[in-house]
């Protein structure tokens, strides 16, 4: 470990520790801060107590804790150890831990005042995960209220040091410059109509047969990774291609990460999962395609989607940075040098663009009713905290009034994600299932559609990671205080349990569209109709992608009785009298609906609706239809124009919402009192909208409206003259020159903040000008019009000092009379 970047600050770093509480510090890749520095800690006795390193994946925390016990001589679980979900390496001795993130908030939430810990190491904190901000979040309140000997370090290669510290303004800064070895950079940007796996594979052959050493090579997923690999056979028999991302097991990511054997090189085909915190044996040749594969969740479907976009300029920085771990480096980037300079420094933080459900439930364990309460980097949005709050409560871990229920304390103990924490609250007698349903969650088997058969796998002891899943769902059970045999699991059950878990996932089948289900929130999925699950009436979906169109793909999913549900869960379902105008029935249709979120599982016909139900219907069917079925008349379509420019210009008015989602939420307040007598979707013709829109401004702005915002302006010949409004642009008036004549300047309305835009005309009413400024365009640009116009139009007057001559709109002859 000699011959280390960090080595040059060692010194500083060390007595930054002792002295400082908080530090921040900024090192190249390969530089050594994920390991030397640890190491120097440990071996010096920097620090009495324990020391928690956090890392964003298992597998590095993995390989760091095993490298650092190696560089001690020793087995990892004596002085370095290591915890990840479901794999525990610690012992007595343990004095540097490397945990994963889960792992480091539970510990958090179990020990608030982090007893018998020194230090908590932030390592590779540009990634941003959710995880790692919140573990900060809760870090820096012990650290203020409880700890104030508790010691936090921050680091990563490319972290935005000037956000941090205004997060941590007394944190000490130590920047170590430079990295092992230097790297050369190429740029290869695919021509047009090149495909991203051709040009990647074109170029790994190219570099294998011309450079020296091994080669790791960015893709943005599995799919990709599986295509490149296909186009490498011509590779030389000495070659090994080895694939390396989250989904395999151990020993396949070993077979990436560890020296070829002797006399062989190797091709590394990784995600992001190599980007940080990893060093892979032999590695001097780094081809980095520019992309990752990004999960954004959806408010609105409450689906993720996973979308393929550039890195940032940082993720470029790290991957060209695994070149130059053990030698001079090259890297080839498969984009030009002003697309990456266009990119933003870091990636957007996870916790603006993920589903904040565990987030809130973790800040309601710690005791934080808003998140405002805690200091973050990036605060998350409210409105996705509230989804996550609205989800929580479906799922009965908090209350009616936000709190969190018996339920939710017991999912605070189990440490779970909230879904699986609700199922084991209400598992019951069937316990034993729902704790195999959740460890089995936790590692999903690929290719494996229907749930049910991986139960069915895991009871026989043919899961391919069966002994995992087995020590996990034990170890829930211990922390339930159950015994789990795994032969009391009970296949029959498994459906009910996840209908706990994913209630607003439960699907039914569209009709005559075989495999197309639309879900509890409303939210379309579908399945290959190839698939013997595309042919059920309802479903639980358990895992879904949301794709480019607007439904989602199924990747797991269990067959579910309704009338299971209907009979064991009366809660989930509602029953309502609904009213609706039916557009194939041309009529009015009155049923009382069994419904389970937005999917009606039950109809009956009831008696003719009252006035009050009509309207109700009519309502319905204009949400539905949009507001384009209403007989918007020019009329009313310029006073809706008018009023959301003086929405837009005088703010400060008690304005009501005026765009179409605003006018579609709020039709109960404007429209409905125009649907007297109304009693079917063609008698909506007869509605006067103009008359309802200025209602709905309420008084008094309803009357201020005109004298704000007029409809006419009137000129100096006495002409009213039609002012249009669009809103996003400003208001014009269209009017012949000479009837502007005498008017010293453009004329204001909107309480003098609006200027009109004077589109001047020639007698034959054809545009000569435009201008915001009548007193600028009189002074200069009229001379050339005049001068035109003499010549075009003889017989009008064109004056010379057009502000102060009298409007006219007739020639000179009927001047002369």
């Amino acid at each position: 470990m000699s011959q280390l970047p960090i080595e040059g600050v060692i010194s500083e770093l060390i007595s930054a520790v002792r002295t400082c509480s908080q530090l921040i510090l900024k090192a190249a890749p390969g530089a050594g801060k994920s390991t030397y520095f640890p190491l120097q800690l440990l071996k010096q006795k920097v620090v009495a107590g324990k020391m928690i390193m956090l890392e964003p994946r298992r597998l590095a925390a993995r390989n760091i804790a095993r490298y650092l016990a190696t560089q001690l001589g020793e087995d990892v679980g004596q002085r370095v150890g290591y915890r990840v979900r479901g794999e525990n390496r610690v012992s007595n001795d343990t004095q540097l831990e490397i945990v994963t993130e889960g792992v480091l908030t539970r510990m958090i939430q179990s020990d608030p005042e982090l007893t018998g810990i020194d230090v908590v190491i932030f390592d590779e904190f540009h990634e941003r995960s959710i995880h790692a901000d919140t573990a900060l979040a809760f870090c820096l309140e012990i650290q203020e209220a409880l700890r104030d000997d508790l010691k936090l370090v921050v680091m990563s290669a490319t972290l935005d040091q000037h956000a941090l510290s205004r997060l941590m303004p007394q944190a000490h800064y130590i920047e170590s410059q430079g990295r092992s070895y230097p790297v050369a950079y190429r740029y290869v940007a695919p021509s047009p109509n090149q495909r991203l796996e051709e040009l990647m594979a074109k170029q790994i052959l190219s570099l294998m047969a011309s450079e020296s050493g091994s080669l790791l090579a960015f893709l943005p997923g599995v799919a990709a990774i599986k295509r490149v690999a296909q186009r490498l056979d011509g590779l030389s028999a000495d070659i090994e291609v080895c694939p390396l991302y989250g989904q395999l097991d151990f020993v396949q990511q070993q077979a990436a990460i560890l020296p070829a054997p002797a006399g062989k090189r190797k091709v590394v085909l990784a995600t992001n999962i190599a980007e940080t915190s990893l060093t892979i044996e032999g590695i001097r040749l780094v081809v980095d395609c520019g992309y990752e594969r990004v999960a954004k969740f959806d408010l609105k479907s409450g689906v993720t989607r996973l979308e393929q976009v550039r890195i940032a300029q940082s993720s470029a920085e790290q991957r060209a940075g695994r070149a130059g771990r053990v030698e001079p480096g090259l890297c080839v980037r498969l984009y030009s040098e002003s697309q990456l300079a266009q990119q933003p420094y870091v990636p957007q933080a996870e916790i603006l663009h993920s589903d904040l459900a565990n987030l809130v439930m973790e800040l309601a364990q710690w005791g934080a009713q808003d998140p405002s309460e805690l200091s973050w980097l990036d605060a998350p949005a409210s409105a996705a905290v509230n989804q996550a709050r609205g989800l929580l409560t479906q799922l009965g871990l908090f209350d009616a009034k936000g709190s969190l229920s018996d339920a939710g304390k017991l999912a605070g103990q189990l440490g779970l994600e909230p879904r699986m924490s609700a199922m084991l609250a209400k598992a019951g007698g069937a316990v034993t299932t729902a704790l195999a349903v959740a460890a089995l969650l936790e590692e999903p088997e690929r290719q494996m559609i229907n749930f049910v058969h991986s139960v069915q796998r895991f009871k026989q002891g043919q899961h391919n990671r069966q002994k995992l899943v087995l020590m996990r769902a034990q170890n829930l059970a211990r922390r339930m205080g159950v015994q789990f045999r795994l032969c009391e699991v009970d296949e029959g059950s498994v459906a009910w349990l996840l209908a706990l878990a994913f209630p607003d996932r439960i699907a039914q089948a569209r009709s005559n569209q075989l495999g197309r289900f639309v879900l509890a929130n409303g939210h379309g999925a579908e399945l290959q109709d190839s698939e013997k699950l595309a042919a059920s009436d309802y479903l639980v979906v358990l895992d879904l992608m949301r794709s480019h169109s607007d439904s989602s793909m199924i990747f797991s999913a269990v067959d579910v009785d309704i009338a299971v549900l209907q009979t064991r869960f009366p809660a989930l379902f509602d029953s309502v009298q609904v009213v609706d105008w039916d557009e194939h029935k041309g009529r009015l249709v009155a049923e009382q609906q069994t419904k389970l979120g937005r999917l009606v599982i039950e109809r009956k016909a009831l008696p003719e609706p009252s006035s009050e139900k009509m309207t109700q219907a009519l309502l319905n069917y204009i949400r539905r239809k949009g507001l384009s079925v209403l007989h918007w008349t020019p009329n009313s379509r310029e006073l809706l124009e008018r009023l959301r420019c003086g929405r837009e210009w005088l703010p400060e008015q008690s304005w009501p919402e005026l765009d179409d989602q605003g006018l579609l939420e709020h039709l109960e307040q404007w429209l409905a009192p125009y649907l007297n007598g109304i009693n079917s979707a063609k008698a909506l013709t007869k509605v006067d909208l103009h008359a309802a829109l200025l209602a709905y401004l309420e008084w008094p702005l309803n009357q201020q409206i005109n004298q704000w915002l007029p409809t006419h302006y009137q000129v100096p010949t006495g002409s009213n003259k039609k002012i249009r409004y669009q809103q996003g642009q400003e208001p014009v008036l269209s009017v012949r020159l000479q009837e502007v004549f005498g008017e010293q300047s453009s004329p204001e309305i909107a309480q003098g903040r609006k200027r009109l835009v004077l589109e001047l005309l020639s007698p034959a009413q054809r545009p000569l000008q435009v201008t915001r400024d009548l007193a600028s365009f009189w002074a200069g640009a009229y001379r050339e019009v005049q001068k035109e116009m003499k010549g075009r139009y003889p017989k009008h007057v064109w004056p010379d000092d057009p502000a102060n001559h009298t409007a006219t709109t007739k020639t000179k002859r009927q001047l002369d009379k």
